[in-house]
């Protein structure tokens, strides 16, 4: 199984000969206040929204190549670790860079177990000196076995049985009672996809400490069990805007699920089309 989620003491002891690319993936304020020595800070993980289109995926591949160049990422030769304040406080956005550069063909990245949070109650140092990285060439050359499937995509599977789509948001948007996590009505419809499962993120983690870690192999599988989901099926993944789906893909990957696919346009973007099916009300209802 691949290894993704780094503990902080491996961090901070990687050997001297290739030491790997840090990216902090908190807000700008967050990172100008403390850091991990030698991080670059890049936001956009997080922020950035996509449409499924064939022109937003383009979009997306060219602006994520230009930022991940300018970290100083070329090849996989460069060993990339991606953190977060903690694993329950940034929607997976840690997560979603490992994602992210994924999908674009470079599959030599990590998570840093516990984030930010992790590494100060390990005792490591924190500094506010702002890192600036030399610049590579970073070129796009997205992975197959890393899927983004579109709205067109999932819109062609509703009703059959070929894949399991998987909701991961959060309790009052799978019920229908909130659109998304940046308000009740950020985006025109409440519900979720039609004949979607539910497995909730925040259950691919549990407490450690001060911080939130991932729960071991087991642990995944056996929230897997009880919602249903085969490894032998493919599960595509969505939540509002493919962070959180992110966390949950790191958690699947690590225990063995190897036909995942994320549905990145993702609530954001199907709520906004009144063409597209959706499920409303109560799901036991």
């Amino acid at each position: 199984m691949p290894k993704i989620l780094i503990e902080p003491a491996e961090l901070a002891n990687w050997p001297e000969t290739k030491r790997p690319v840090i990216i902090d993936t908190r807000s700008p304020d967050e990172y100008r206040e403390a850091h991990i020595p030698g991080a670059a800070n890049v936001h956009e993980i997080f922020t950035y929204l996509a449409s499924s289109t064939p022109e937003g995926i383009e979009e997306l591949k060219a602006r994520f190549a230009s930022v991940f160049g300018a970290c100083g990422i070329s090849g996989d030769d460069d060993p990339v670790v991606f953190y977060e304040a903690g694993m329950r406080s940034g929607f997976g956005q840690s997560c979603r860079g490992h994602f992210l550069l994924s999908y674009l063909g470079h599959e030599n990245s990590y998570v840093l177990h516990g984030g930010l949070e992790a590494w100060t109650a390990a005792g490591f140092d924190i500094t506010d000196a702002v890192f600036q990285p030399a610049p590579k060439e970073f070129v796009a050359n997205p992975s197959q076995t890393t899927k983004v499937v579109s709205k067109d995509d999932v819109l062609a599977q509703l009703g059959k049985d070929d894949v399991t789509l998987l909701d991961v948001r959060d309790v009052d948007e799978w019920i229908g009672d909130s659109s998304s996590p940046y308000g009740k009505d950020f985006v025109p419809r409440k519900g979720r996809l039609p004949g979607a499962k539910w497995l909730e993120w925040y259950r691919m983690m549990k407490p450690a400490g001060s911080t939130m870690k991932m729960k071991n192999v087991d642990e995944v599988l056996a929230e897997c069990h009880n919602v249903g989901l085969d490894r032998g099926k493919p599960v595509w993944l969505y939540c509002f805007k493919g962070a959180r789906t992110s966390n949950t893909y790191v958690a699947l990957k690590q225990a063995g699920f190897t036909n995942l696919a994320t549905y990145f346009g993702s609530w954001n973007e199907w709520a906004r089309d009144p063409q597209l099916p959706i499920e409303e009300g109560l799901p036991w209802e």
